[in-house]
């Protein structure tokens, strides 16, 4: 990925909570600026872990079929405008300016690891509709099918690890603590504070 660093346009969308660290790591090595794109996952209401879809800002619902079998259109419903206020409370914590200009930019959206990739999926999605130049999805680890379902929203995914067998993200990492609130907003900090050092295009 070392070749964006030469974008003039470059910005870096980290997916809070987890993926601002590694978005964090993701920006500085490139001299980019950092924001986050906040989405939220829909979990199964029985099995809160298992992802049946994700929604992202402007209304964007991504459902996956089949694991959502089951769980009918109240609970759904219900499901949504849950994490739809939590969506909400997420940017308002971490927001502190406006939100970054996305038209016409090279976005690299970065998340610590997909799972079923609704998540990233629905940032993409939403990402699309505000007219990037490029958009990459990058990513530690993540199933070989899942890393490649993005193929249709992303021009480009980055994945370190495709993974044969994957359990969880969790099991990527020597320490998975949750990040907190807190730990967002440091970073996103950090990073204002951080002089952004990039070549111009073609220099």
């Amino acid at each position: 990925m070392s070749a964006y660093a030469v974008r003039s346009d470059l910005l870096v969308l980290a997916l809070p909570r987890g993926g601002v660290p590694v978005g964090y790591e993701v920006a500085t090595a490139l001299g980019a600026p950092l924001d986050v794109y906040v989405v939220r996952k829909l979990g199964h209401p029985r099995q809160p872990e298992l992802a049946i879809g994700a929604i992202a800002p402007g209304g964007v619902v991504v459902m996956n079929p089949t694991a959502a079998v089951g769980v009918d259109d109240e609970a759904l419903e219900e499901l949504i405008a849950r994490e739809s206020r939590e969506l909400d409370r997420r940017l308002a914590a971490y927001r502190v300016g406006p939100s970054p200009i996305v038209e016409g930019r090279c976005v690299i959206v970065v998340d610590d690891g997909l799972a079923t990739g609704a998540s990233m999926r629905a940032a993409l999605t939403a990402i699309a509709g505000q007219q990037p130049a490029w958009v990459v999805a990058a990513i530690p680890v993540a199933p070989r099918d899942a890393a490649s379902g993005l193929a249709d929203v992303a021009q480009e995914v980055v994945v370190l690890v495709r993974a044969r067998q994957f359990g969880a993200v969790s099991q990527w990492y020597a320490d998975f603590t949750a990040t907190s609130d807190s730990e967002v907003r440091e970073l996103l900090r950090q990073a204002a504070g951080r002089p952004v050092q990039r070549k111009e295009e073609g220099t």
